[in-house]
């Protein structure tokens, strides 16, 4: 029995991509790549201060977690007074999203706007915007500051 190691596609003969298209194309996805990574790296920068200064809003301690990946839903998990054994929760398929619009609803409440704001996330440009409304819009009516004003 023999078994022959040749095969053809189609019925052409195939031919191989001249060297410049080669190197274009890899030019490209090295573009491609860069491009990505720095905007990664930059949205990754964004977030972390934007949760930096919702920490320091809502006087939680800690707020330089937001810079170290698994500390920064940790300081969620506290802006929002909620158990650190939700982070177990977050390794779950499916029950991580429910976790993390419980959680964002806590903290837009946190903050002192109102929790309808968390449909925001599903939106796809808006879902970036939210952090930094949260981080640096004023405040209203957050629980700090309704009991140290004096009412009469």
């Amino acid at each position: 029995m023999e078994y022959s190691a040749s095969y053809q596609l189609g019925s052409g003969d195939v031919q191989a991509l001249p060297p410049e298209a080669a190197a274009g194309i890899a030019m490209f996805a090295g573009g491609m790549f860069l491009f990505l990574m720095v905007f990664a790296i930059a949205m990754y920068i964004y977030m972390a201060l934007c949760f930096m200064k919702i920490a320091q809003k809502t006087n939680t301690p800690n707020g330089w977690f937001a810079w170290i990946p698994i500390l920064n839903v940790i300081l969620m998990l506290q802006i929002a007074k909620r158990p650190l054994w939700w982070l177990i929760l977050f390794l779950i398929p499916i029950v991580n999203l429910v976790i993390m619009i419980i959680v964002y609803v806590d903290i837009i409440k946190a903050v002192g706007k109102p929790a309808w704001l968390v449909i925001l996330l599903f939106i796809p440009i808006a879902n970036i915007i939210l952090p930094g409304y949260l981080a640096f819009s004023k405040s209203e009516g957050t629980a700090s500051a309704a009991a140290a004003s004096p009412q009469g």
